[in-house]
């Protein structure tokens, strides 16, 4: 990093974190946002992988998705905190955790603590159609990263029909503007934002219908022009 003409960092959270850890100077780091490729997102089929979660919708339940790697990073002790509160004020509410990892069983343990294991899934890791049905199942996806330097499993469950709840210590968060943020720390208002969905189809369709606009605004187009942009004025500062 200090040998480097230009640092390129997909986002400005990527960013204050490369200055703070290894002291760069600002001016030497771009941020060029990540995007993704639109057209990788496949269409759904007519039946969903979670028949049980199907079902369950039918008698009024509602399924908040969380995909990901089961780590310390990706804040899922603190979703499973705030979803026990979900539970308290609207039973029926159930919420699907797709990955694994090192913490696997510990999070299976705490949802036991936490007195809600009837109302958490956990799947395992998964791909293919059961990857892409567990964010469309969802009513709300939703990312509590501790710290993620871009993240783009919001952008695919938008992609895939549902609305996310997104932590401000995230990349993502810059792009998206129609999503629900908070805090990956403060449990109590991810517990509120959660309820809320969970309580108004009508708010979760319009997160959805705002951020599909703005999902299908995104492409590797501009990301590419800015890489360009920056690849050629460093040449032509050595052609000079």
């Amino acid at each position: 990093l200090h040998l480097a003409d230009q640092i390129i960092a997909v986002s400005h959270h990527t960013k204050r974190t490369i200055m703070r850890d290894y002291d760069i100077p600002e001016d030497k780091i771009e941020v060029v946002h990540n995007s993704m490729d639109r057209t990788a997102v496949e269409p759904l089929d007519d039946t969903n992988s979670y028949s049980y979660l199907t079902e369950m919708k039918k008698h009024g339940y509602k399924v908040i998705v969380s995909i990901g790697r089961l780590t310390v990073q990706k804040g899922l002790s603190n979703l499973l905190q705030a979803f026990s509160q979900v539970v308290t004020r609207e039973p029926k509410s159930l919420l699907l955790i797709v990955g694994s990892g090192e913490l696997e069983y510990e999070l299976i343990e705490q949802a036991a603590a936490l007195g809600i294991s009837r109302n958490v899934i956990f799947t395992g890791f998964q791909r293919g159609k059961p990857w892409r049905d567990a964010y469309s199942i969802g009513d709300l996806f939703v990312m509590p990263s501790i710290s993620e330097p871009f993240g783009l499993t919001p952008l695919e469950a938008i992609g895939y029909g549902t609305p996310a709840l997104i932590s401000k210590q995230s990349g993502v968060s810059e792009v998206i503007r129609n999503c629900l943020k908070v805090d990956f720390w403060d449990i109590d208002e991810m517990a509120n934002q959660m309820t809320a969905v969970v309580r108004s189809s009508a708010l979760q369709h319009e997160l959805h219908d705002n951020a599909l606009l703005e999902y299908n605004s995104i492409s590797w187009k501009k990301a590419a022009d800015q890489l360009f942009t920056i690849y050629r004025r460093h040449l032509a500062a050595v052609s000079a």
